[in-house]
């Protein structure tokens, strides 16, 4: 339930406006005729709202149509399947002997044969001002039907055709004309249900229109879905309570039906639901059916009021078609089937009962099959379809431009040609620009909702900082200092990396919202890749600002205030190409577990062949291309040329040449004579002021001079933008949302 007492109560009906009275929720009659006086549309709603201020608080409800005069459809749609086959390919088990096997005679699945059918020649019809609702027990193929009704079936898996008023339906255009919902309820948390609605607006209508009028759409359908109460309610989630589960379906259909959509599927909307959410939710589908909209839902067993606001039933059993009825039709079918329904049992637990019993005999389902085919055929000759098109029956063209005219497909209708087309039609709402525009609006408005995540972030950065200012707090320029300066940058730039896996978690959150709005283009793949790039800059900067304050003066390293933007430069390049690295990750594996073990490893891998622990030269040759693979090479060889490149600095002067070796433990006299001896063996002088090890010196002996630290910074920032557009192709390849 919401905060706001925005639940799924219905003893106001005035805060249900698509209810009405509560003395009006009698069932109605299951035999209804097609409607052609349908509700209002987003277009003919925009023509009545200006850009005036008075109208901009103006809210308009959907509900209640007596206002309007409404422009009957001319040119209805009709979506028909015919044939539709579907086979998967399965693991091959291993069978036991015959005789050790319990069971049927049949088997599932053979040893000759690894296919399972899901789908076995389906064939049907949906209309534009109706509910077509598949049915059927789990495992039956009603989310495999839905999924070859939307073109999330590879075509080259699918046999049989689709077509919108006798015509085969390109991909390009379903995506346009049509939306689905998934099952699963994916929203970010954060967000209210207003805000929720308004970003969807904004990715699915065109910025030609204002601002004021995507917030009459939203207004309207908030009043339309019955979210009144609950417009200002964030979502929620485990730790942040928020909407109820009813309100919180609504808002999953609002967002995909936001841009009034000429085909809107379902995949079980009243999955998980009580009985009067799932009437609710149904009721919505009803309004949206007669605004001018073909539903197709799967539902598992509807109530006995949701089955009075459905039109048409396919019910499917182990991928076949057995029944394909109007609701009102029922009682008739099964008398004629010999089975009558008793008075008052409920008509369709009584359908899916008999078919789960008819499952389990010898001869399966195959008897009412072959009869629902005769009984259609029978009904078809005696019954005139024609009646449902008022004229000649139209082509796609005139009924898409009839709609366009209407106002439906506003996402597109500025720019559709009347003499639409599959070529012509545009992809996406909005240009590339304002679609990276709402994303970071919208990625910003969550981050800022949940300051713990960069928090967490930021604490494990400065914490680390600290910790290293104080181990290695002031190092001299002795041989030791040295050696410690060296272990520092090497700990200093692999943490930078280590500390962007905690970004693991944030796309992988996300996946499937970006997979929902992608598939039906809400937004550009790239719009998303480059926006997501650009609002990691701040938390880059900040991140990086905190460690080379908290720790470049504190260790004592070289340059100045040059050094010291240097060294800054190089942990912002870090950073980025670390984000960048973890955001390409995220994006191929989808486990969180996984992707964090995955990260770790390759990391550690990066570190071991940086150069720190055995030099470039060092190296077996086989296992060079790693070590220039190594994200951490290059910050690390940068920061190292950055604080070793002054010439007239000396790490090594007389005596402390033994500093390193066992003799360091010698009275300070005796190494002097050492090195007098020194002297006279190598033939010069060698004194306790003689610099014997320059910054070039310690640069060789660390394998890091083949790069000038500029090439490294470059390098670095260039691997960043590498693993971006992986990214975006990691994407481009892993999110198409369709079945092979």
């Amino acid at each position: 339930m919401s905060s706001l007492g925005g639940g799924d109560d219905m003893s106001s009906a005035s805060d249900l406006p698509f209810l009405g009275p509560r003395n009006n929720m009698e069932l109605q009659e299951f035999g209804r005729k097609p409607r052609h006086n349908v509700s209002i549309t987003l277009g003919e709603l925009l023509k009545r709202i200006g850009d005036s201020a008075e109208e901009k608080n103006q809210v308009l409800e959907l509900g209640n149509h007596s206002n309007y005069t409404t422009t009957p459809s001319s040119f209805p749609f009709v979506l028909s399947f015919h044939n539709l086959t579907y086979s998967v390919k399965v693991k091959s088990k291993i069978s036991l002997p015959r005789w050790l096997r319990r069971g049927d005679k049949d088997d599932e699945l053979s040893s000759d044969n690894n296919m399972k059918v899901l789908l076995n020649d389906i064939s049907g019809e949906a209309r534009e001002g109706e509910i077509m609702a598949v049915l059927g027990a789990s495992g039956s193929g009603k989310s495999t039907l839905i999924d070859a009704l939307a073109d999330r079936i590879s075509r080259e898996s699918l046999k049989g055709n689709v077509t919108l008023n006798g015509e085969v339906l390109e991909s390009k255009l379903l995506k346009v004309i049509s939306a689905y919902v998934m099952q699963d309820d994916l929203l970010f948390p954060m967000l209210t249900v207003e805000e929720t609605l308004m970003f969807s607006a904004e990715f699915r209508l065109p910025r030609t229109l204002s601002k004021s009028k995507k917030n009459a759409r939203v207004q309207a359908l908030i009043d339309q879905l019955g979210l009144r109460n609950a417009a200002k309610t964030v979502i929620g989630d485990e730790g942040h309570r928020g909407v109820s589960g009813g309100e919180r379906r609504r808002v999953s259909i609002g967002i995909d039906i936001i841009h009034d959509p000429i085909v809107l599927f379902l995949d079980e909307p009243t999955s998980g639901l009580d009985s009067t959410s799932a009437y609710m939710v149904v009721k919505v589908l009803q309004r949206i059916a007669q605004s001018g909209s073909i539903v197709i839902m799967s539902i598992h067993q509807p109530s006995y009021r949701i089955l009075s606001l459905l039109d048409r039933l396919i019910i499917l059993s182990r991928g076949h078609t057995v029944l394909t009825s109007p609701p009102s039709c029922l009682q008739q079918f099964f008398s004629d089937f010999g089975n009558p329904i008793p008075e008052n049992e409920n008509r369709i637990e009584f359908a899916l009962d008999f078919i789960r019993e008819l499952e389990g005999t010898p001869n399966g389902t195959k008897t009412l099959m072959e009869f629902n085919k005769t009984w259609q055929r029978e009904r078809n000759s005696t019954t005139s379809t024609s009646s449902f098109y008022n004229g000649p029956k139209p082509s796609l063209k005139d009924a898409i431009s009839a709609s366009v005219s209407r106002g439906k497909l506003v996402s597109g209708a500025t720019n559709i040609d009347p003499n639409v087309s599959s070529s012509n039609v545009p992809k996406f709402a909005n240009p590339f620009w304002v679609d990276m525009v709402v994303i970071a609006k919208r990625s910003m408005l969550n981050s800022m909702r949940m300051p713990e995540l960069f928090g967490m972030r930021f604490g494990a950065v400065v914490v680390t900082g600290i910790i290293l200012a104080t181990i290695f707090w002031k190092l001299d320029s002795s041989p030791k200092g040295v050696q410690e300066r060296l272990g520092f940058f090497a700990f200093a730039m692999s943490t930078t990396f280590y500390t962007c896996a905690e970004a693991i978690p944030v796309f992988l959150q996300e996946r499937y919202i970006f997979m929902r709005e992608t598939a039906y283009n809400a937004y550009r793949r790239s719009s998303y890749v480059v926006s997501h790039a650009i609002i990691s800059l701040p938390s880059i900067l900040v991140l990086s600002v905190a460690f080379a304050v908290t720790t470049y003066w504190s260790v004592g390293l070289a340059g100045g205030v040059s050094g010291f933007l240097y060294f800054l430069l190089f942990l912002v390049a870090s950073f980025w190409a670390g984000s960048s690295f973890v955001t390409f990750l995220s994006g191929v594996i989808y486990n969180i577990m996984m992707a964090y073990t995955v990260v770790v490893a390759i990391l550690a891998y990066f570190f071991l062949f940086s150069g720190f622990f055995i030099s470039r030269d060092r190296l077996p040759p086989y296992w060079i291309w790693f070590h220039y693979m190594s994200l951490v090479k290059y910050p690390y060889q940068g920061v190292l040329q950055n604080e070793f490149s002054d010439p007239n600095k000396c790490f090594v002067k007389g005596v402390q040449l033994f500093d390193t070796s066992p003799l360091r433990a010698v009275p300070e006299a005796l190494k002097i004579k050492l090195l007098q001896n020194m002297s006279k063996t190598l033939g010069m002088n060698i004194t306790n002021t003689t610099c014997l090890t320059t910054g070039s010196d310690i640069l060789k002996l660390s394998g890091v001079t083949d790069l000038n630290k500029w090439t490294c910074f470059w390098i670095t920032i260039g691997l960043g933008f590498f693993f971006r557009i992986l990214f975006y192709f990691a994407l481009l390849i892993g999110s198409k949302n369709k079945r092979r």
